[in-house]
């Protein structure tokens, strides 16, 4: 009982925060023509109300794809459309077709934020409850404390509540997906991702640990048994899955090509020109013009090679030695090789590493808790883009104060916390006077955490020199991508050395 009654006031928390971030500005406030993503989202509930399904990802007079174009999976389309209905309940003028564009009034934000507050309240943090609920060898207010701190990742809820997108969608159906296959839910965690890439295919992030996971439970199982029904169950849902939310698309083959595009502009190149990025190829751009010096198709070869390699031991050994520690952290480790090598990559995409490594807070909490500081610090120019400087430095407080109270972050930092004892004892075989990672990472924490200090008081104090207007943005990215590399390289030493990924678990089996 006092478990459930600590959980409701940790939600409540979570809730008013949220709430508190909405009231704020959001991505494109009054700067027409384009405006932001609040737009676009809005627009796309125009857009599927008022025309045919099969219009809603081709060009035409009454659905121009340059002016926010549809460009997610038809579960967004669906989505777009189920808000779309109440909108008409309230004020038809909101989804009006072509008038509409650009809309902006108070009574429109609260309906807009209370969608993103409801989706969050369904989806996401029922998984994040029930998650923290099933860890195991942790008392309850250690438990609750873990849901706390997961539910004030700041990046999360300055993106989804502030900038204004839907990524506790996404997110929320990978947690679940996550829950089902850790709790031996096979089909229902298959199910739940599923639904994951087909709400926002970026998703496909998470794909590959998921995929290695299942695939080395089955050959745990042994495939001429139990784990060759397995894996016909899971294809069954897979497939099931994909046909029921795309049946309407794949009717017809252009369809199907057309909503493809949509969802993969390989054309685009590596990235946009526009975008300030924490990844490698934005990060090189400042001293080699790799999208001018390279064609277009070996960018995007050089890029999958990268990413795929960068990738590769990891998935091996999960399919090798399935566990779910080893896949909670094959998940982080996949996706932050999507974001630093793979094409067409945006700021908010590292909310997708950003998920499980808030997954493993307990285990690791002074290394998950600097890896989440970072991470909302590489999106400071579009935050402060969108004018929420003060809800970034409000929310980043609250998050690392409840961190550091919660899992007193700065007294686990020897070899055995940050899971670097089996690595260390290989290295001191060779070199017997290896015993001070512990304390170079620490002082590696400490001059991190004052160069994001110094370059947000820059960012938001002094003006750019006239010759070099991006200055500060392209600064904040590069050092976040150094750090991003940095933790690639650490996760990766957790998942090799690691032997005993199918003991001492601390979340159910």
């Amino acid at each position: 009982m006092e478990k459930w009654y600590l959980m409701t006031t940790v939600v409540l928390i979570g809730l008013t925060i949220r709430w508190t971030v909405s009231l704020n500005s959001y991505s494109g406030a009054g700067k027409p023509p384009m405006f932001g993503d609040y737009e676009a989202q809005r627009h796309w509930q125009e857009i599927t109300f008022n025309l045919p399904i099969k219009q809603w990802y081709f060009n035409s007079s009454d659905n121009n794809l340059l002016y926010w174009g549809l460009d997610y999976p038809p579960l967004t389309a669906y989505h777009s459309l189920l808000c779309a209905y109440v909108a008409k309940v309230i004020n038809p003028d909101w989804i009006a077709l072509h008038t509409s564009r650009g809309y902006e009034s108070e009574a429109h934000k609260l309906f807009m934020r209370a969608t993103v507050l409801i989706a969050d309240l369904l989806i996401y943090i029922p998984a994040v409850v029930l998650y923290c609920c099933c860890l195991k060898e942790m008392s309850t207010k250690k438990k609750v404390a873990n849901a706390l701190c997961i539910l004030l990742y700041p990046g999360l809820i300055l993106i989804d509540y502030g900038h204004f997108q839907y990524n506790s969608v996404s997110l929320g159906f990978a947690l679940w997906g996550v829950l089902g296959v850790s709790c031996h839910w096979d089909l229902l965690g298959s199910l739940a991702f599923c639904l994951a890439i087909n709400y926002k295919q970026m998703e496909l992030y998470h794909s590959l640990p998921f995929f290695c996971f299942l695939l080395g439970k089955c050959f745990k199982k042994g495939l001429k048994g139990k784990g060759f029904v397995l894996l016909v169950k899971l294809a069954c849902t897979v497939v099931a899955s994909f046909v029921l939310c795309w049946l309407p698309f794949v009717t017809e083959k252009e369809q199907t090509l057309q909503v493809l595009r949509r969802l993969f502009p390989v054309d685009r190149g590596l990235f946009e020109a526009r975008d300030k990025v924490a990844n490698i190829w934005c990060s090189l751009s400042v001293f080699l013009k790799i999208k001018n010096i390279l064609p277009h198709h070996t960018q995007i070869k050089i890029s999958f090679c990268f990413t795929f390699l960068s990738l590769l031991p990891a998935c091996i050994k999960l399919i090798l030695q399935p566990s779910p520690k080893g896949f909670r952290y094959t998940l982080v480790t996949c996706a932050l090789s999507f974001f630093l090598f793979s094409f067409q990559v945006h700021e908010k995409s590292i909310l997708l590493v950003s998920l499980p490594v808030c997954l493993v807070l307990n285990e690791i909490p002074f290394m998950s808790t600097w890896f989440l500081l970072v991470s909302t610090f590489s999106m400071l120019p579009l935050l402060l883009k969108d004018d929420l400087l003060m809800p970034t430095i409000v929310t980043v407080m609250a998050f690392f104060i409840a961190c550091a109270t919660s899992f007193s972050i700065f007294e686990k930092t020897s070899e055995e916390e940050l899971q670097l004892k089996s690595f260390s004892v290989s290295v001191r075989k060779y070199v017997p006077c290896f015993t001070f990672l512990p304390r170079v990472i620490q002082h590696l924490f400490l001059m991190s955490t004052i160069t994001m200090v110094l370059l947000t008081l820059m960012t938001v104090t002094l003006d750019p020199p006239p010759k070099f207007p991006d200055l500060f943005p392209v600064l904040v990215c590069f050092v976040s991508c150094l750090k991003f590399l940095f933790f690639l390289v650490y996760f990766n030493i957790i998942i090799m050395w690691d032997s005993k990924s199918g003991r001492n678990q601390k979340k159910t089996d």
